[in-house]
């Protein structure tokens, strides 16, 4: 099912399966993707990455995300563009920037559990009728489905993960990773970040040092992987343009980060991406 209105606003709300999972590659400007998994070993290749998915697993995609259909069994799909509801401006509403979309390097999953599937299920279906209806407050009515459905998804994540519960140090691990999706190719150091959000690189430091086991500035390091990577692997660009595109200036430099960060050089990942 399609919903596309006047002023360019997109959604798409349909099940995938082997037949026609096709639609996953289509390219949608200003899109975001979400994927319901319905049944067990779908596998996805994600940015080079092999990902097997199974029963009430959800991912998260942009539209800069790579990605290349290995085993499909049945996927509930979502995908909206900015015109439909854009989550960088309705933040306030949804709470997902930074966490299930732009937040760096992570690959945002959540896993249903059994006690909230009904509650999934329910949503869905309401969503389903709306996407049927035919009248002047259609596009009210899905917008409010998927707030609805961004806020369940957005409440499971920071639940599943390490997130901080202080909205005040979630915030900041939020405004951190969107910064970092912006700025990536042109900042390189957490104290250029700490500016950014006027707050000093310790006070950064202490909170990524709480919430797992990667540091803030191993976030910035691997977008910078992840952008170099995606180049190699799906652009013709020189891998010295490469470099001066993720922000160095010397191709040994970018050579020697590259194969620090990935064990293998940018000229060998290349040849066997």
């Amino acid at each position: 099912m399609k919903f596309v209105g006047k002023t360019k606003e997109y959604l798409v709300l349909d099940t995938i399966d082997s037949q026609n999972f096709n639609v996953l590659n289509e390219v949608i400007e200003s899109s975001l993707s979400i994927l319901w998994f319905e049944s067990n070993n779908n596998i996805l290749i994600i940015d080079g990455n092999s990902c097997v998915f199974n029963k009430n697993e959800i991912v998260f995609l942009t539209e800069f995300h790579k990605l290349k259909i290995e085993t499909v069994n049945k996927i509930r799909f979502i995908r909206f563009n900015r015109p439909f509801y854009c989550v960088i401006d309705h933040d306030s509403e949804v709470g997902c920037k930074g966490i299930l979309f732009f937040g760096a390097s992570q690959l945002p999953i959540i896993q249903i559990p059994h006690e909230e599937q009904e509650q999934f299920e329910t949503l869905w279906k309401m969503f389903s009728i709306e996407m049927t209806s035919n009248d002047n407050l259609q596009i009210d009515m899905l917008q409010t489905m998927l707030k609805r459905y961004l806020i369940l998804c957005t409440r499971l994540f920071k639940a599943q993960s390490n997130y901080p519960n202080e909205k005040i140090a979630l915030d900041l691990v939020r405004a951190f990773n969107f910064l970092v999706e912006q700025h990536f190719k042109t900042k390189h150091s957490v104290a250029e970040y700490a500016s950014l959000l006027n707050k000093s690189p310790k006070t950064l430091s202490n909170i990524f040092s709480k919430i797992g086991d990667k540091s803030a500035l191993q976030y910035i390091q691997q977008r910078k992987i992840l952008e170099a990577k995606r180049l190699l692997s799906y652009s013709d660009m020189q891998i010295q343009e490469i470099a001066y595109e993720i922000g160095f200036d010397d191709i040994q430099a970018f050579s020697r980060f590259f194969k620090k960060q990935a064990g293998i050089s940018p000229s060998l990942f290349r040849v066997n991406a």
